[in-house]
């Protein structure tokens, strides 16, 4: 299992760039393109709360990958942690 944890920044479908903190693992369940995770964004508003498909998650290097999110959990008052699915090969 390859894994990533670091600083990236996830593209919303109209261009905004959210920054945040990423947590993310390759699948080896015989899917080698298979990666998932989590992302932290440094702030939420309701375009972050509703994003799910088209986002593309780019890491340092301009290394970036297609996700969806699948759900979002409230961490605290101003934080939620979004679970991620990656489409093709991971950026990492």
């Amino acid at each position: 299992m390859t894994t990533y944890s670091g600083p990236a920044t996830l593209i919303l479908v109209d261009g905004a760039r959210v920054t945040g903190m990423a947590s993310l693992g390759t699948n080896n369940r015989g899917n080698l393109n298979g990666w998932s995770g989590t992302f932290r964004p440094n702030e939420v508003n309701t375009d972050i709360r509703n994003a799910t498909e088209g986002l593309q998650l780019e890491l340092p290097y301009d290394q970036i990958g297609e996700v969806t999110v699948t759900g979002v959990r409230k961490l605290l008052a101003t934080q939620v942690l979004m679970s991620l699915v990656g489409r093709g090969p991971a950026p990492f």
